[in-house]
């Protein structure tokens, strides 16, 4: 496959690449206030900088997504139908939606005040009875409703959302443009929706040519993305898979595709223009498949190299985040894995289970803080004085990834 150079193309179409951490269904939305260029220095953590868990209202099994637009202002969401937001950086969080029926997959914000959230959709979960794919949000969480405007038959559901504040040149001046995609869903269709105008306009992508699943979405600029799936609706039949297009989701491309049936690609992660990674998601019950793998990019995810995460047939991965080209996490079943020297290696760290969106946020400063959920929600960073107290327990339900 001819390779094609996305960081020379970025850097002529004057874009910039937000930091994006995939999800639940893998979403992928991204910080606008990270630049994650190729020129970008790296992000480099804090001293005394570790995990700890934030207080939230206890959750049986997976929570899907959080994103955090600032140092203080930020959300998560999960299958219950409930939005959280938060003021003071995760200390405190408020229930802004709690809507019975509706399994939120997703969240990204534009602005403090604009945003969208993902609808798995029926006929996936138990007692999901929501057909609404994208919500809206245009007054900071206080309310939500279901997008409007978009194009033909709705969608089935919604697992990813991207986010990208690009530049470009218009009309010999420097402006900038908000790109928006929103794809799902797991266990199929795959379908994927864009926008090129913040939200005021959309156009779908039907992706069945080339994937049946859609679990995760990151795009680099109007032209350039990548799509994170499964091969076939069926688990059994399926095989890990990634594809990219290079010419804003007219045509896509195979770029990687894993030999061994039982798995798809969950989610993704760019530190930079040219380094990703993905997590592999196995369902076999084969006992003697027991290496799993992550796949790492070093050309921009035109093509994708195995690496050994852990052998241990109890481990099935979720998210993964990397600050930087080195420093990263995935989530498991069976908790968190670190490495520090870009996937060659990796120790256990306690993040929690079920971690299934890990979210970077940088300072401005050149260090960063992370965000992490799953059965809990963690956060990367100095670690308060103190603490305020988990609110009591709420009843909850176990959903499948």
């Amino acid at each position: 496959m001819k390779r094609r150079n996305f960081a020379l193309a970025a850097t002529l179409l004057g874009s910039f690449v937000a930091t994006s951490f995939l999800s639940g269904c893998g979403n992928m939305a991204t910080t606008p206030q990270a630049n994650n260029s190729a020129e970008s220095k790296p992000l480099q953590a804090q001293l005394d900088a570790k995990w700890f868990k934030l207080p939230t209202e206890a959750y049986k099994g997976k929570q899907d997504d959080v994103f955090f637009l600032n140092e203080k202002l930020g959300f998560y969401v999960n299958g219950q139908g409930k939005i959280y937001r938060s003021q003071d950086g995760g200390l405190s969080w408020k229930l802004v939606l709690n809507q019975k029926g509706t399994y939120f997959r997703a969240i990204g914000m534009v602005d403090e005040k604009h945003g969208y959230a993902g609808n798995i959709g029926t006929d996936y979960f138990p007692g999901v009875t929501d057909e609404t794919p994208l919500y809206e949000t245009e007054d900071g969480g206080d309310s939500w409703h279901a997008v409007k405007n978009l194009p033909g038959t709705p969608v089935k559901g919604i697992c990813a959302i991207d986010i990208l504040q690009s530049r470009f040149i218009n009309a010999g001046n420097l402006d900038q443009r908000t790109i928006i995609h929103a794809g799902g869903r797991v266990g199929s269709p795959a379908q994927l929706l864009r926008s090129l105008d913040g939200g005021k306009n959309w156009t779908k992508i039907d992706m069945s040519k080339w994937v049946s699943m859609i679990v995760d979405v990151k795009f680099f600029d109007e032209m350039n993305g990548i799509v994170f799936a499964g091969s076939d609706p069926e688990i059994e039949r399926s095989h890990a898979l990634i594809v990219a297009t290079h010419d804003g989701g007219k045509t896509w491309e195979k770029v990687y595709q894993s030999q061994r049936a039982f798995e798809m690609t969950w989610k993704g992660s760019f530190p930079s223009r040219e380094v990703g990674y993905a997590t592999i998601q196995n369902y076999s019950s084969d006992k003697n498949e027991t290496q799993r793998y992550i796949v790492k990019t070093v050309d921009g995810g035109n093509s994708w190299k195995e690496m050994p995460l852990v052998k241990d047939a109890a481990v099935r991965e979720f998210g993964v985040g990397f600050a930087n080209e080195q420093l990263g996490w995935v989530g498991t079943t069976q908790g968190g894995f670190e490495t520090r020297d870009g996937g060659a290696s990796w120790q256990k760290v306690e993040i929690g289970r079920y971690i299934n969106k890990i979210r970077i946020l940088p300072d401005g400063k050149g260090s960063f803080s992370a965000y992490a959920i799953g059965a809990d929600l963690y956060k990367f960073g100095i670690v308060p004085a103190k603490l305020p107290k988990a609110p009591e327990a709420l009843p909850a339900t176990v959903g499948k990834p």
